[in-house]
Protein backbone atom coordinates (compact mmCIF):
# COMPACT_ATOMS: atom_id res chain seq x y z
CA UNK A 1 0.00 0.00 0.00
CA UNK A 2 2.83 2.32 0.83
CA UNK A 3 4.54 1.57 -2.45
CA UNK A 4 1.27 2.03 -4.27
CA UNK A 5 0.75 5.36 -2.60
CA UNK A 6 4.21 6.35 -3.54
CA UNK A 7 3.57 5.40 -7.12
CA UNK A 8 0.29 7.32 -7.13
CA UNK A 9 1.83 10.24 -5.40
CA UNK A 10 4.67 10.06 -7.80
CA UNK A 11 2.30 10.14 -10.72
CA UNK A 12 0.38 13.13 -9.42
CA UNK A 13 2.96 15.85 -10.07
CA UNK A 14 3.06 15.24 -13.82
CA UNK A 15 -0.77 15.53 -13.92
CA UNK A 16 -0.63 18.77 -12.01
CA UNK A 17 2.11 19.97 -14.25
CA UNK A 18 0.02 19.08 -17.34
CA UNK A 19 -2.98 20.99 -16.03
CA UNK A 20 -0.80 23.92 -15.17
CA UNK A 21 0.77 23.92 -18.60
CA UNK A 22 -2.66 23.68 -20.26
CA UNK A 23 -4.05 26.52 -18.18
CA UNK A 24 -1.00 28.66 -18.80
CA UNK A 25 -1.21 28.07 -22.55
CA UNK A 26 -4.93 28.81 -22.52
CA UNK A 27 -4.39 31.98 -20.54
CA UNK A 28 -1.66 32.92 -22.98
CA UNK A 29 -4.07 32.45 -25.87
CA UNK A 30 -6.89 34.37 -24.16
CA UNK A 31 -4.87 37.15 -22.62
CA UNK A 32 -6.05 40.66 -23.60
CA UNK A 33 -2.66 41.47 -25.02
CA UNK A 34 -2.92 38.66 -27.56
CA UNK A 35 -6.47 39.52 -28.84
CA UNK A 36 -6.34 43.34 -28.64
CA UNK A 37 -6.52 45.27 -31.92
CA UNK A 38 -4.75 48.43 -32.81
CA UNK A 39 -6.69 51.71 -32.93
CA UNK A 40 -6.20 51.88 -36.71
CA UNK A 41 -7.74 48.44 -37.14
CA UNK A 42 -10.73 49.43 -34.99
CA UNK A 43 -11.25 52.62 -36.99
CA UNK A 44 -11.04 50.70 -40.27
CA UNK A 45 -13.60 48.20 -39.00
CA UNK A 46 -16.02 50.92 -37.92
CA UNK A 47 -15.54 52.77 -41.20
CA UNK A 48 -16.31 49.60 -43.15
CA UNK A 49 -19.37 48.93 -40.99
CA UNK A 50 -20.85 52.41 -41.55
CA UNK A 51 -20.08 52.22 -45.24
CA UNK A 52 -22.00 48.96 -45.42
CA UNK A 53 -24.99 50.53 -43.62
CA UNK A 54 -24.89 53.50 -45.99
CA UNK A 55 -24.90 51.30 -49.08
CA UNK A 56 -27.73 49.19 -47.69
CA UNK A 57 -29.80 52.33 -47.16
CA UNK A 58 -29.02 53.55 -50.68
CA UNK A 59 -30.08 50.20 -52.18
CA UNK A 60 -33.35 50.41 -50.25
CA UNK A 61 -33.94 53.97 -51.50
CA UNK A 62 -33.25 52.98 -55.11
CA UNK A 63 -35.70 50.08 -54.87
CA UNK A 64 -38.39 52.34 -53.40
CA UNK A 65 -37.87 54.94 -56.12
CA UNK A 66 -38.01 52.43 -58.95
CA UNK A 67 -41.13 50.82 -57.49
CA UNK A 68 -43.14 53.98 -58.13
CA UNK A 69 -42.16 57.44 -59.36
CA UNK A 70 -42.91 60.09 -56.79
CA UNK A 71 -41.28 63.27 -55.60
CA UNK A 72 -38.55 62.77 -53.05
CA UNK A 73 -37.27 65.20 -50.47
CA UNK A 74 -35.22 65.32 -47.28
CA UNK A 75 -34.99 68.26 -44.88
CA UNK A 76 -37.27 70.22 -47.23
CA UNK A 77 -40.90 71.05 -46.50
CA UNK A 78 -43.08 70.72 -49.61
CA UNK A 79 -46.27 72.82 -49.64
CA UNK A 80 -47.75 72.71 -53.12
CA UNK A 81 -45.22 74.40 -55.39
CA UNK A 82 -43.41 76.03 -52.43
CA UNK A 83 -40.24 74.43 -51.05
CA UNK A 84 -38.66 75.58 -47.79
CA UNK A 85 -35.62 74.38 -45.87
CA UNK A 86 -36.50 72.27 -42.83
CA UNK A 87 -33.15 71.28 -41.29
CA UNK A 88 -30.61 72.58 -38.79
CA UNK A 89 -28.14 74.12 -41.31
CA UNK A 90 -25.77 71.22 -40.78
CA UNK A 91 -27.91 68.98 -42.97
CA UNK A 92 -28.28 69.26 -46.73
CA UNK A 93 -31.85 69.55 -47.96
CA UNK A 94 -32.64 68.12 -51.38
CA UNK A 95 -35.80 67.79 -53.50
CA UNK A 96 -36.14 65.63 -56.63
CA UNK A 97 -39.18 65.97 -58.90
CA UNK A 98 -41.30 62.90 -59.73
CA UNK A 99 -40.80 63.09 -63.51
CA UNK A 100 -37.80 63.80 -65.75
CA UNK A 101 -37.57 66.54 -68.33
CA UNK A 102 -38.88 65.50 -71.75
CA UNK A 103 -38.97 66.90 -75.25
CA UNK A 104 -42.42 68.37 -74.58
CA UNK A 105 -41.45 69.67 -71.13
CA UNK A 106 -37.74 70.44 -71.34
CA UNK A 107 -37.48 73.43 -69.00
CA UNK A 108 -38.31 74.42 -65.41
CA UNK A 109 -37.74 77.44 -63.18
CA UNK A 110 -37.25 78.18 -59.51
CA UNK A 111 -38.21 81.56 -58.05
CA UNK A 112 -36.27 82.47 -54.92
CA UNK A 113 -38.80 83.73 -52.38
CA UNK A 114 -36.27 84.06 -49.56
CA UNK A 115 -32.54 83.39 -49.79
CA UNK A 116 -32.35 82.72 -46.05
CA UNK A 117 -29.17 82.99 -43.97
CA UNK A 118 -26.61 81.98 -46.60
CA UNK A 119 -28.55 81.62 -49.85
CA UNK A 120 -27.16 78.12 -50.47
CA UNK A 121 -29.83 77.24 -53.04
CA UNK A 122 -28.97 74.94 -55.94
CA UNK A 123 -31.04 74.28 -59.07
CA UNK A 124 -30.21 71.54 -61.54
CA UNK A 125 -30.74 68.02 -62.87
CA UNK A 126 -30.00 64.67 -61.25
CA UNK A 127 -30.65 60.93 -61.84
CA UNK A 128 -33.87 59.50 -60.44
CA UNK A 129 -32.15 57.71 -57.53
CA UNK A 130 -29.92 60.65 -56.54
CA UNK A 131 -28.78 60.64 -52.90
CA UNK A 132 -30.74 63.25 -50.92
CA UNK A 133 -27.77 63.80 -48.58
CA UNK A 134 -25.96 65.91 -51.19
CA UNK A 135 -26.59 69.13 -53.05
CA UNK A 136 -27.44 68.73 -56.74
CA UNK A 137 -24.24 68.82 -58.76
CA UNK A 138 -22.03 67.29 -56.08
CA UNK A 139 -22.34 63.67 -57.22
CA UNK A 140 -21.62 62.07 -60.63
CA UNK A 141 -24.22 62.40 -63.41
CA UNK A 142 -25.69 65.56 -61.87
CA UNK A 143 -25.34 69.27 -62.58
CA UNK A 144 -26.55 72.41 -60.80
CA UNK A 145 -26.25 76.18 -60.72
CA UNK A 146 -25.62 77.38 -57.14
CA UNK A 147 -27.10 80.71 -56.12
CA UNK A 148 -24.72 81.56 -53.28
CA UNK A 149 -21.55 81.70 -55.40
CA UNK A 150 -22.81 81.69 -59.01
CA UNK A 151 -20.79 78.55 -59.78
CA UNK A 152 -21.69 75.50 -61.83
CA UNK A 153 -21.23 72.14 -60.10
CA UNK A 154 -21.03 69.18 -62.44
CA UNK A 155 -20.47 65.81 -60.79
CA UNK A 156 -18.11 67.05 -58.08
CA UNK A 157 -18.14 69.16 -54.90
CA UNK A 158 -15.92 71.80 -56.47
CA UNK A 159 -17.57 74.22 -58.89
CA UNK A 160 -16.34 76.52 -61.62
CA UNK A 161 -17.31 80.13 -62.15
CA UNK A 162 -20.40 80.21 -64.33
CA UNK A 163 -22.67 83.19 -63.68
CA UNK A 164 -23.61 85.82 -61.13
CA UNK A 165 -24.92 85.18 -57.63
CA UNK A 166 -28.67 85.00 -57.08
CA UNK A 167 -30.81 86.23 -54.18
CA UNK A 168 -34.42 86.85 -53.20
CA UNK A 169 -36.57 87.81 -56.19
CA UNK A 170 -34.35 86.13 -58.78
CA UNK A 171 -35.44 83.23 -60.99
CA UNK A 172 -33.12 80.37 -61.93
CA UNK A 173 -34.10 78.24 -64.91
CA UNK A 174 -32.72 74.94 -66.15
CA UNK A 175 -33.47 73.05 -69.35
CA UNK A 176 -32.30 70.53 -71.93
CA UNK A 177 -31.95 71.40 -75.60
CA UNK A 178 -34.63 69.47 -77.59
CA UNK A 179 -32.05 67.91 -79.92
CA UNK A 180 -30.38 66.23 -76.93
CA UNK A 181 -33.28 63.80 -76.48
CA UNK A 182 -32.13 61.92 -79.58
CA UNK A 183 -28.71 61.10 -78.13
CA UNK A 184 -27.17 59.87 -74.87
CA UNK A 185 -25.61 63.22 -73.96
CA UNK A 186 -27.64 66.21 -72.83
CA UNK A 187 -26.93 69.85 -73.63
CA UNK A 188 -28.07 71.46 -70.37
CA UNK A 189 -28.56 75.22 -70.20
CA UNK A 190 -29.30 77.60 -67.32
CA UNK A 191 -31.04 80.96 -67.16
CA UNK A 192 -31.27 83.80 -64.67
CA UNK A 193 -34.39 85.96 -64.78
CA UNK A 194 -35.19 84.64 -68.26
CA UNK A 195 -31.74 85.36 -69.73
CA UNK A 196 -29.40 82.52 -70.70
CA UNK A 197 -26.32 82.20 -68.51
CA UNK A 198 -24.53 79.31 -70.21
CA UNK A 199 -24.64 75.59 -70.95
CA UNK A 200 -22.78 72.35 -70.35
CA UNK A 201 -22.81 68.78 -71.66
CA UNK A 202 -23.47 65.78 -69.42
CA UNK A 203 -24.46 62.11 -69.85
CA UNK A 204 -28.17 61.29 -69.92
CA UNK A 205 -29.18 57.86 -68.63
CA UNK A 206 -32.12 55.79 -69.90
CA UNK A 207 -34.31 57.02 -67.01
CA UNK A 208 -33.68 60.65 -67.91
CA UNK A 209 -32.70 63.68 -65.83
CA UNK A 210 -34.95 64.94 -63.04
CA UNK A 211 -35.36 68.54 -61.81
CA UNK A 212 -33.77 69.00 -58.40
CA UNK A 213 -33.48 71.77 -55.81
CA UNK A 214 -30.98 71.88 -52.95
CA UNK A 215 -30.94 74.03 -49.79
CA UNK A 216 -28.58 74.28 -46.85
CA UNK A 217 -29.43 77.18 -44.50
CA UNK A 218 -32.31 78.43 -42.38
CA UNK A 219 -35.00 80.59 -43.94
CA UNK A 220 -34.47 79.48 -47.54
CA UNK A 221 -37.68 79.25 -49.54
CA UNK A 222 -38.39 78.91 -53.27
CA UNK A 223 -41.32 78.43 -55.61
CA UNK A 224 -41.00 75.62 -58.14
CA UNK A 225 -42.42 75.93 -61.67
CA UNK A 226 -42.04 72.50 -63.30
CA UNK A 227 -43.89 73.46 -66.50
CA UNK A 228 -42.34 76.85 -67.12
CA UNK A 229 -41.85 78.17 -70.64
CA UNK A 230 -38.61 79.89 -71.56
CA UNK A 231 -39.28 83.53 -72.46
CA UNK A 232 -42.90 83.45 -71.27
CA UNK A 233 -42.62 86.28 -68.76
CA UNK A 234 -44.78 89.28 -68.07
CA UNK A 235 -44.11 92.59 -69.73
CA UNK A 236 -42.30 94.68 -67.15
CA UNK A 237 -44.03 97.78 -68.49
CA UNK A 238 -47.47 96.30 -67.97
CA UNK A 239 -49.78 97.62 -65.29
CA UNK A 240 -53.21 96.75 -63.99
CA UNK A 241 -55.25 99.55 -62.43
CA UNK A 242 -58.90 99.63 -61.36
CA UNK A 243 -60.86 102.52 -59.98
CA UNK A 244 -62.60 102.66 -56.62
CA UNK A 245 -66.15 101.96 -57.85
CA UNK A 246 -67.72 98.78 -56.58
CA UNK A 247 -68.80 97.57 -60.04
CA UNK A 248 -65.17 97.77 -61.21
CA UNK A 249 -63.92 95.78 -58.21
CA UNK A 250 -66.59 93.18 -58.87
CA UNK A 251 -64.93 92.36 -62.19
CA UNK A 252 -61.70 91.27 -60.55
CA UNK A 253 -62.72 87.61 -60.37
CA UNK A 254 -62.59 87.51 -64.19
CA UNK A 255 -59.22 89.25 -64.52
CA UNK A 256 -55.94 87.54 -65.22
CA UNK A 257 -52.75 89.58 -64.99
CA UNK A 258 -51.53 89.22 -68.55
CA UNK A 259 -50.21 92.70 -69.20
CA UNK A 260 -53.50 94.30 -70.27
CA UNK A 261 -54.70 97.57 -68.73
CA UNK A 262 -58.31 97.06 -67.68
CA UNK A 263 -58.97 100.50 -66.23
CA UNK A 264 -57.48 103.79 -65.09
CA UNK A 265 -58.22 106.26 -62.37
CA UNK A 266 -56.73 109.72 -62.03
CA UNK A 267 -55.73 110.56 -58.50
CA UNK A 268 -53.56 113.15 -56.79
CA UNK A 269 -50.35 111.70 -55.48
CA UNK A 270 -50.20 112.24 -51.72
CA UNK A 271 -47.14 113.49 -49.96
CA UNK A 272 -44.74 110.58 -49.64
CA UNK A 273 -46.22 108.78 -52.66
CA UNK A 274 -48.19 105.57 -53.02
CA UNK A 275 -47.05 102.20 -51.66
CA UNK A 276 -47.87 98.84 -53.29
CA UNK A 277 -50.55 97.08 -51.25
CA UNK A 278 -52.11 93.61 -51.38
CA UNK A 279 -55.21 92.61 -49.44
CA UNK A 280 -56.53 89.15 -48.65
CA UNK A 281 -59.75 88.03 -46.98
CA UNK A 282 -59.71 84.25 -46.54
CA UNK A 283 -57.22 81.62 -45.35
CA UNK A 284 -55.12 79.77 -47.89
CA UNK A 285 -54.90 82.66 -50.34
CA UNK A 286 -51.48 83.08 -51.96
CA UNK A 287 -50.14 85.61 -54.43
CA UNK A 288 -46.80 86.33 -56.07
CA UNK A 289 -45.75 89.98 -55.96
CA UNK A 290 -43.30 91.29 -58.55
CA UNK A 291 -42.09 94.78 -57.67
CA UNK A 292 -39.64 95.06 -60.58
CA UNK A 293 -42.02 97.08 -62.79
CA UNK A 294 -42.25 99.69 -60.02
CA UNK A 295 -38.51 100.06 -59.63
CA UNK A 296 -38.07 102.17 -62.74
Amino acid sequence: RVAGCRRLSGSCPPSRNLKASNSSSASARCSPSSVSRSPDAIRDGLRLHYRFLSWRRRIREIREVRAGRQERSRHILVDGDTLSYHGDSGEVGCYVAPRPLTRDNNYFEVSIVDSGVRGTIAVGLVPQSYSLDHQPGWLPDSVAYHADDGKLYSGRAKGRQFGSKCSSGDRIGCGIEPASFEVRTAQVFFTKNGERVGSTVMPRGPEGLFPAVGMHSLGEEVRLHLRAELGAEQDEGAMMVVDSHEDEWGRLHDVRACGTIIGKKEAAVPRGGYFPTVGMLSSGEKVKVDLHPLSG
